[in-house]
């Protein structure tokens, strides 16, 4: 989860979700320990829209630095 943070947007993708507040100090435990689909089962978020969201996102990433290997989240 912790990676996947560092793309542009994510905070916002995931807080479109209602990922709970990303700044506490249980989602700080969370992000660091928790894969994503461990938390989204946790909070009732739908893995599947969510994940294809962060997918587009770094694809649009991997494009803007033409980059050649971008990264497939996956639960």
């Amino acid at each position: 989860m912790a990676e996947i943070l560092k793309l542009p947007q994510a905070e916002k993708t995931l807080a479109k979700y209602n990922l709970p507040c990303l700044g506490c100090p249980m989602a700080k435990f969370e992000m660091e320990n928790l894969k994503i689909g461990e938390i989204c089962q946790m909070y009732g978020i739908d893995i599947e829209k969510l994940l294809k969201e962060l997918n587009t996102r770094a694809s649009a990433k991997g494009e803007d630095e033409r980059s050649s290997s971008t990264r497939v989240y996956k639960k």
